[in-house]
């Protein structure tokens, strides 16, 4: 199995930290709001008609208080409107009053009389303070069901987008008006529960159970309040009073009864339509009972499937940007984000409300992290390629720089040897000339190569340990016969008795091209001095010449590959440019580093700080 690339991991975590910020801001109260008003712009959008309705509001409106005697014969006006409505034979009749206190016993006697006459009657009863507050017993007797009066405004904006179907007490629990009207008007059957929802008649209603007696219903409005007078037919007391025409429009109706009088106090609720305009309570039961009726349910789309959307627009957007670059891959973020805007529309249509907030902030989160996280990979990648290739090109100068002159010698040795009949001294100096500068040749490529494998981790350390003496004593035997040539004398100050772990010779390499260096760049009748101290669990060994030495801006700049000093030039020693770049990287794969210290005229000081070996008895003192 392919385990992840660091910067694969990179990747997944700054899209799982744009997915969990995504989602975390989702569920914020800012977030609830911005998905109620996306819900209202919907609710309007997709708006229809109520048509021909089940339900008809029988209102207690301004004109009928004014004409029938006000608010102090409130309970004479509705039995006076049961009388008058009692000819049209409705299938059920909700009064959306509280009837809980005594009236005039003569209106009362008038009220209960006209409500034993009511067919499927249903009466209001209201949850104050953890007790119910039910009709007088004279009224209730007449009642087929009691429900409550409740609805359930968003504690964000005050907009009643849902009724609870169910309130309760410890002692008992009651349905919404609504629920009980919808059940009595199809045959009066039991309400039959699920934790999805409530189903009379075959009708099931979708109404989760979110805690112990708490069900809610989105309600449909189906009128826009613009187009009509009111969110559901609606037939004032008085009109009924004036006229038959307006007792056909309850014939076979479940008729709500209830005040929709601006002057008289009651409850009034924004919703959805907006426009600053509320509907009366009875309305709002009313369309609660008209959305049953139709069967045309509004279905909250539950946390899980939001959070698992989420989860998914994030993947959508991660494998985009991953597998995907260029404009194409803008192009399908851009094409994600649209779906993700346009998916709450589509959906609403088709029943489901799902949220705005928590999909929009991951696309957009998940499609600019991935795309700026892509955008800086891709600009380091630019960057690593542009540091390949301009290596390339050095490795190509050195090829076509450094080569040359072996090559050069190499091909007039051969020529001379092949055009003229030479003496043998003269033919065997060629051929020796011939067989050092192939010899030289070869070292340039070895060198060349080990600086690649250096640099790319291909070359295998050797972990064994050595003598620092050892190494020492082989290198200055190696570089003494180009000292002598140059009359430099070779000195060595202390050399610690101390050992090493790796690849010793990789470490004589270093120290050989250290030496060698020394001696290139050492005016003759000079000397060089090679040392070994141990610091603790360090060892610094120092090779220090009296050359013509560095400035600072060489200093900087020394150990980069093909880099060619000034003392290369000034000496007319030849250089490749990469050997300190080689004893750099094996001092650091050695886990030490270098200092150096020069000055122009002054010569140069190379010190390798090392770890040294702890022997086992060292060790085992120390515990």
């Amino acid at each position: 199995m392919r385990r992840l690339r660091l910067s694969e991991f990179g990747y997944v975590a700054a899209l799982a930290a744009c997915s969990v910020v995504a989602i975390v801001a989702g569920w914020t109260a800012p977030a609830s709001q911005l998905d109620n008003d996306v819900y209202d712009f919907l609710f309007r959008l997709t708006a229809r008609p109520v048509g021909d309705a089940e339900a008809v509001v029988l209102a207690i409106d301004e004109p009928t208080l004014v004409a029938l005697g006000g608010m102090r014969r409130l309970r004479s006006i509705v039995a006076q409107g049961l009388e008058r409505a009692a000819p049209a034979r409705p299938k059920a009749v909700v009064v959306d009053l509280i009837l809980a206190d005594a009236g005039e016993p003569a209106e009362d006697a008038r009220l209960e009389a006209a409500l034993s006459r009511t067919n499927n009657l249903v009466l209001a009863c209201n949850l104050v303070e953890g007790n119910w507050e039910d009709p007088l017993a004279r009224f209730a007797r007449q009642a087929r069901a009691i429900g409550h009066v409740h609805a359930d405004p968003d504690p964000l904006d005050s907009v009643t987008r849902r009724i609870p179907l169910e309130k309760a007490t410890r002692a008992e629990r009651r349905w919404a008006l609504a629920l009980e009207a919808f059940r009595l008007a199809r045959g009066g059957g039991p309400v039959l529960e699920s934790p999805e929802g409530v189903e009379v008649a075959g009708t099931f209603i979708p109404a989760r159970r979110t805690g112990e007696a708490s069900r809610s219903m989105l309600v449909r409005y189906f009128a826009r309040p613009e187009q009509a007078r009111a969110s559901m037919p609606l037939v004032s007391i008085l009109e009924l009073e004036r006229g038959r025409a307006a007792l056909d429009e309850l014939r076979g109706k479940v008729v709500f009864v209830g005040l929709t009088a601006q002057s008289a106090p009651g409850d009034r609720h924004a919703t959805p339509h907006g426009g600053g305009r509320q509907l009366p309570g009875v309305e709002i039961h009313a369309s609660a009972y008209e959305t049953m009726a139709r069967g045309e349910f509004l279905r909250p789309v539950r946390d899980s499937v939001v959070l698992l959307s989420c989860l998914g627009i994030a993947a959508a957007a991660g494998l985009t940007f991953a597998f995907v670059s260029g404009w194409v891959a803008y192009l399908f973020g851009a094409l994600l984000l649209v779906a993700v805007h346009l998916a709450p529309a589509a959906l609403f249509r088709a029943g489901l409300v799902f949220p705005y907030a928590a999909p929009l902030a991951t696309a957009w989160l998940t499609v600019a992290g991935a795309a700026t996280y892509q955008h800086f990979v891709v600009r380091r990648l630019l960057r690593k390629s542009e540091a390949a290739r301009s290596r390339y090109q050095q490795a190509i100068h050195f090829v076509t720089h450094e080569m040359r002159t072996p090559l050069t010698a190499i091909q007039g040795s051969s020529e001379l040897m092949g055009r003229y009949a030479l003496s043998e001294d003269k033919r065997r100096q060629l051929a020796q000339m011939i067989n050092a500068e192939s010899k030289r040749l070869a070292r340039m490529i070895q060198t060349f190569l080990d600086v690649e494998r250096l640099s790319e981790g291909q070359m295998e350390l050797k972990r064994e340990p050595f003598a620092v003496a050892t190494i020492i004593e082989s290198c200055l035997e190696r570089v003494r016969p180009l000292a002598e040539r140059k009359r430099i004398a070779l000195c060595q100050g202390e050399i610690a008795d101390a050992e090493l772990v790796g690849d010793q010779e990789l470490m004589e390499y270093a120290v050989y091209n250290l030496l060698n260096n020394a001696v290139k760049y050492s005016p003759p009748e000079t000397e060089i001095t090679i040392s070994a101290q141990r610091d603790n669990q360090r060892l610094r060994l120092s090779v220090k010449d009296q050359g013509i030495g560095m400035d600072e801006a060489e200093l900087k700049n020394i150990f980069r590959k093909f880099y060619r000093t000034k003392r290369a030039e000034a000496s007319g020693e030849a250089g490749t440019g990469i050997g300190l770049a080689i004893v750099e990287q094996v001092v650091s794969h050695h886990g030490g580093r270098i200092e150096v210290t020069s000055k122009p005229g002054a010569g140069s000081c190379f010190t390798l700080v090392l770890p040294v070996a702890v022997p086992a008895r060292e060790a085992k003192s120390r515990r």
